[in-house]
């Protein structure tokens, strides 16, 4: 069962990401310990599970159901957790949200559906979201895209599915523009019924924390959790100065995971959870396929100027 319908988005919420073996299976041992080691970090306040951090994509119903049910079973009596709705339509998309409602989840992110690439209405998003919600009461996180991939939802859109559907409660925001990103930071979190910014902006994270969101939802956090609850914390307190000595860390994981192509940013991140000595290998679903070890040797560069690789690991593996 739920946790409750009245959790409301908010804070560091890293997504996880999820281990297969070899033979490109769910690696539930490594999983198990992923979520472990992620859920110790102090800080946050819930998790995220079957988004883009776990190649959802590529994971089957029965498979997310999987993903869900290890996950509450190894963190759900600790933080709350967030389920994923990836699906191109919205009848796949309810039924979705009630094997996560059933398995436990507290809130639903929901991603925005690809056939919108092609253009959509209010009307088409409103019946997205309210097939959505009429499946269960828990809280929704509204995932928004850049405007410029036909995905994201315009802000007349966006005002009307928050007063037309109750359980919006947050958006998860990669609208990748600041003066808009800002528009949403000042006018959903005071709106009658206040929606919280969850900011996913990880390669600029100090600039987005400051307009003020009220959260982080991002792969990231799958691999430095921690530095994105201090930061979280040091803007909170306006200790600009610990806050910018906290994004200096960060910055360098930044370059590399976020670095083109775009879609390899997960990958990079199980690669340096590797180099990290926290997972045993790297695999990734196709079409994604193994970093070349150019690739491999700049992650590590970038842990050691985090500070998180010991400068004498550079040349080890």
């Amino acid at each position: 069962m739920p946790r409750h319908a009245a959790y409301v988005p908010q804070g560091v919420i890293p997504a996880v990401l999820l281990p297969f073996d070899n033979d490109l299976a769910i690696d539930e041992v490594n999983f198990r310990k992923h979520l472990r080691d992620v859920a110790a970090v102090e800080g946050i306040s819930a998790i995220t599970i079957n988004a883009h951090s776990t190649e959802v994509a590529s994971c089957s119903f029965e498979e997310q159901r999987r993903v869900l049910e290890i996950a509450q079973d190894e963190i759900g009596a600790r933080l709350p957790l967030i389920n994923g709705i990836w699906a191109d339509g919205s009848v796949e998309a309810a039924r979705i949200a009630k094997m996560a409602a059933q398995g436990g989840a507290s809130a639903l992110l929901v991603f925005p559906p690809a056939p919108f690439t092609l253009g959509q209405s209010p009307a088409m998003a409103l019946a997205h979201f309210k097939r959505i919600a009429d499946a269960t009461d828990l809280p929704l996180i509204v995932f928004q895209y850049p405007l410029a991939t036909g995905q994201g939802y315009p802000k007349d859109t966006l005002l009307k599915m928050c007063e037309e559907v109750p359980s919006i409660r947050a958006i998860k925001d990669w609208i990748g523009n600041v003066p808009h990103h800002e528009w949403h930071v000042r006018t959903l979190q005071t709106l009658p019924r206040p929606v919280n910014v969850l900011t996913t902006h990880s390669s600029w994270l100090l600039p987005s924390l400051v307009l003020g969101c009220n959260g982080v939802l991002s792969g990231s956090g799958s691999v430095i959790a921690d530095l994105q609850a201090q930061l979280f914390r040091a803007v909170r307190k306006n200790d600009l100065a610990e806050a910018k000595r906290l994004n200096d860390r960060i910055e360098p994981t930044a370059r590399v995971f976020y670095a083109d192509p775009f879609v390899d940013m997960h990958n990079r991140m199980k690669e340096a959870l590797v180099l990290l000595g926290k997972l045993p290998r790297a695999a990734v679903r196709p079409p994604l396929v193994k970093l070349e070890r150019a690739e491999i040797m700049r992650i590590r560069q970038a842990l050691i100027e985090a500070g998180l690789l010991d400068k004498n690991a550079r040349d080890a593996a």
